[in-house]
């Protein structure tokens, strides 16, 4: 896959999460115009990870059923769009609802657009494309925060939304003339035994390890980002939209200072990275609790905030994929549940217990989730038995998790001429 494809796929995921997370810096004029109470706001982030995780249930596992994912991520977009659309123009907080429940359902593209990055990459490039495309996700989730700011305090929130749904049905255009078609020679016999054996996912030891530090790591990463604007605008500083939303270049710098994350994962140092990752996202919350005496402590955390998140997202994600080859859109989609679950929980626990007990009570929330992310690590790696056990359905690999599906007839997997071999990962 050439860089510009990459490109164009992490700018998909970018714009997809950004119709989940655009909400996030304009909480309070949302809801003074929706008409949300202010210990409620919580829900329009919520809702629309709530549909997200439909999405992921319901939708992701269709990208193992089609033959073309490519028409499968345009055919998203389009959706997508038309849920920003109508949320753009809502005039009520159900109707407002109803779009974000859309658009948010739709952005599971995100999954499929990782996928397809994966189908079409060689083992020894896997890990590099799904780093390139992964990013686009947390660039959008904290670059929206600064685009938003610009855009609401210029021509208000619905601009965004606005904005966004065009965007997307540029980008539903582009997938369909730029990227190749992943045409696949089989496929499972129906979507009810591909839903099924999505269930059948969460019986597997290397992906409810998976999950479970999603959940968590991103439960700390949405108790931050869900609440940074309710300080930041009330005493001391009583910023603005704009300033508010500045704050995700400080997050943008820590999420691409782990652009190598996927590399570590192709010479096979996913998992140790990971738990590295996950004991500095625990100490950067001692930074981000300093909010209300220090801006410049608090940028630094939450630079080291994104980075570790960035980290342990890419390295879950590359280990998963080398795992579940056959089936790389349900496990990505099956891991997302507990990253958007997480992220919900992040999102409504936050602003309830900042009303509570302040930004310290946020902080300790965040830092609490991070702790269990690491426990969950560490209990993957104990009495870890080795290889995960193939998963039905799923082709046969040759010999170890991160080696490619073999096709029928061929014999020993041989990496190209000219490539190191990578490492083979071991553990959850």
């Amino acid at each position: 896959m050439d860089v510009w494809r990459r490109l164009l796929l992490a700018v998909v995921c970018g714009v997809a999460v950004a119709s989940v997370y655009a909400a996030q810096p304009v909480l309070a004029p949302m809801g003074d115009s929706l008409g949300v109470p202010a210990g409620q706001l919580g829900l329009i982030v919520s809702i629309g990870q709530l549909g997200y995780l439909v999405g992921l249930v319901l939708l992701v596992p269709l990208g193992d059923l089609v033959t073309n994912r490519r028409r499968l991520i345009a055919g998203h977009l389009v959706a997508t769009a038309a849920g920003l659309l109508l949320t753009s123009v809502a005039s009520t907080s159900w109707l407002a609802f109803a779009g974000l429940a859309l658009a948010g359902m739709f952005a599971v593209v995100v999954q499929t657009a990782v996928a397809y990055a994966a189908s079409v990459s060689p083992p020894v490039e896997r890990g590099r494309n799904i780093g390139v495309v992964t990013s686009g996700v947390v660039v959008g989730i904290l670059g929206a925060r600064v685009v938003t700011g610009v855009f609401a305090e210029q021509w208000g929130w619905r601009s965004v939304y606005a904005a966004l749904g065009v965007l997307a049905l540029g980008l539903a255009v582009l997938v369909l003339r730029a990227l190749p078609s992943d045409e696949r020679s089989s496929r499972p016999a129906g979507y009810r035994q591909v839903v099924v054996a999505f269930g059948a996912l969460f019986g597997e030891r290397i992906f409810l390890t998976r999950g479970l530090i999603a959940f968590f790591l991103f439960a700390s990463f949405g108790t931050l980002w869900s609440g940074l604007s309710l300080p930041l605008t009330d005493a001391p500083w009583h910023f603005g939209e704009s300033q508010v939303g500045m704050l995700g270049v400080a997050g943008l710098a820590g999420s691409l200072g782990a652009a190598r994350a996927g590399r570590w994962a192709d010479t096979g140092r996913a998992v140790p990275m990971a738990g590295f990752a996950l004991a500095l996202l625990i100490v950067s919350w001692a930074a981000i609790a300093q909010l209300p005496w220090s801006l410049w402590l608090l940028i630094v955390g939450v630079m080291v905030l994104d980075f570790a998140v960035q980290v342990v997202h890419v390295s879950n994600q590359h280990l998963l994929t080398s795992t579940y080859m056959g089936r790389a859109s349900s496990a990505i989609g099956g891991y997302m549940v507990f990253y958007s679950l997480g992220s919900a929980l992040g999102a409504a626990a936050t602003t309830s217990v900042f009303t509570s007990y302040g930004w310290t009570g946020s902080s300790i929330l965040g830092a609490g989730f991070a702790v269990c992310a690491l426990v969950a690590w560490v209990a993957g790696r104990v009495g870890s038995p080795g290889a995960p056990k193939a998963v039905a359905g799923a082709p046969k690999t040759c010999g170890h998790p991160g080696a490619p599906a073999m096709p029928p007839g061929s014999g020993t997997h041989r990496p190209p001429a000219g490539r190191p071999r990578t490492a083979p990962e071991t553990g959850p």
